[in-house]
């Protein structure tokens, strides 16, 4: 495998989250903190830090670009979200704040396919699904609500711009309508139902354990939803009248995951590499880590030898041990970056290090995978 590409954009502060722009020129992210900044990158391959955006009163926890529309949104903390557009003119960023009319924190955005509208998950027990009132000129929320019953973790929209699938902590991935009269055409979704009204439940699933649920994605297709859970699990289900499959990773639980193609999910978590799991000969089953260490480990060969060297010369801290991965730190988050929603062939992923990683997925190599 070729080496990923690593950019050290946070010095000893972790990054929250990250997006891209569309042509991949400009990333942001959260560097664990209230602001987002943003970089632009430079002739050398580096990157240079061209905007800050400070409106949020707490940590931001995420942060999706529109592609098309070239709109940042935000959510923090503080339990607001913030839309944000470009203004050539004044050459700077311009918010627009949105009513999300929740008490608790805001954990997570995440745009519709079609760019009109967002989801917003949060610790009040809800979802607010944010679209432009065209005739007050502002942001509004409806509420996604029941039978949702602890704080919702992560959110990812259908193709269809219509279902929205979401995991929270009380043990429980959902897929939901987020149909919005005057805002989306009434499309049926063959495998999750035929009338779908705002806040209908077209399909609840659980981990084999019962464990809180981290992240979901839905496929490219939208016939399949994932979701990682806190029991070191990947399951997957299509439709709500099917059985769902579960796959255990043998590692730490991930924390976030992607469809990187119809058969093929990359996941990320607190093991610290990026885990490859895919469909092969109708069984789905982890591939293996797709960082293979190009790194050699700068401590001791052994815990135990290394705390008998501290013993010996009464050392009160322990050296700085360097893992054999890419990243040094749990991994937070995880994007498509290069390709086809049905054919990623890159991905970039983010981390608790202050690193932003770019990973050539086709040059892998594992098992001959055909992704």
């Amino acid at each position: 495998m070729s080496a990923p590409e690593v950019h050290q954009l946070a010095t000893g502060i972790p990054i929250t989250c990250h997006a891209f722009n569309k042509d991949r020129t400009q990333v942001a992210v959260s560097p664990n903190n209230n602001d987002v900044e943003i970089y632009q990158k430079n002739r050398a391959g580096g990157w240079d830090l061209l905007h800050t955006l400070a409106k949020h009163d707490k940590l931001v926890t995420s942060i999706d670009w529109a592609p098309n529309t070239n709109r940042l949104v935000t959510c923090s903390q503080d339990r607001n979200a913030y839309v944000w557009d470009w203004d050539a003119k004044l050459g700077r960023w311009e918010a627009s704040l949105c009513l999300l009319r929740i008490n608790r924190a805001a954990t997570f955005v995440k745009w519709s396919p079609k760019e009109n509208k967002f989801a917003v998950a949060s610790g009040a027990r809800l979802i607010s699904v944010c679209y432009f009132e065209v005739e007050n000129n502002w942001w509004v929320a409806k509420h996604i609500k029941k039978p949702i019953r602890s704080t919702v973790t992560s959110v990812d929209w259908h193709p269809d711009n219509i279902l929205l699938a979401a995991g929270s902590t009380d043990m429980k991935a959902r897929v939901f309508s987020a149909y919005v009269k005057g805002v989306d055409a009434q499309i049926p979704a063959p495998v999750w139902g035929e009338k779908l009204p705002f806040n209908t439940v077209c399909g609840e699933f659980s981990s084999a354990s019962g464990a809180w649920v981290h992240s979901v994605a839905f496929s490219p297709s939208g016939n399949y939803v994932a979701f990682a859970s806190h029991d070191s699990t990947v399951a997957i289900a299509n439709g709500p009248n099917n059985p769902v499959v579960t796959i255990p990773t043998g590692g730490l639980p991930l924390v976030s995951i992607i469809f990187t193609s119809e058969t093929s999910i990359v996941g990320v978590g607190h093991d610290c590499t990026p885990y490859l799991l895919a469909e092969r000969n109708g069984q789905w089953e982890v591939v293996g880590k797709l960082d293979q260490g190009q790194k050699k480990a700068a401590a001791a060969s052994s815990a135990f030898k290394m705390f008998q060297q501290m013993d010996s010369r009464a050392q009160q801290s322990a050296p700085k041990v360097e893992l054999n991965t890419t990243h040094q730190n749990t991994i937070t988050c995880v994007r498509p970056h290069t390709g086809a929603s049905d054919s990623v062939s890159k991905f970039s992923t983010s981390g608790v290090d202050g690193k932003l990683v770019i990973w050539d997925l086709l040059s892998s190599g594992l098992a001959g995978l055909k992704i």
